[in-house]
């Protein structure tokens, strides 16, 4: 598995759907402010490169990682 993580004021509404509908799984880690919610898009191995070939054709910003990150891994990467 292949996770994708990006902030939630990125994609927009419609971008986000195709990003749900291509990944099997989708969670959102909330955080207060000051600090901005993660989207965490679990991708299985023989899809991710077209996840990432659309994450780039978009220009959305992105992370990826082989292992999901905790909570922590997400708010070590804000400050």
């Amino acid at each position: 598995m292949w996770y994708f993580l990006v902030r939630q004021t990125v994609p927009e509404s419609s971008q986000y759907q195709k990003l749900q509908k291509k990944a099997i799984l989708t969670e959102v880690e909330l955080f207060n402010e000051p600090y901005e919610n993660w989207y965490v898009f679990t991708v299985e191995r023989e899809s991710y490169v077209a996840f990432m070939d659309y994450l780039d054709r978009e220009g959305i910003d992105y992370d990826l990682t082989s292992d999901r990150p905790t909570r922590q891994d997400l708010l070590l990467k804000m400050r």
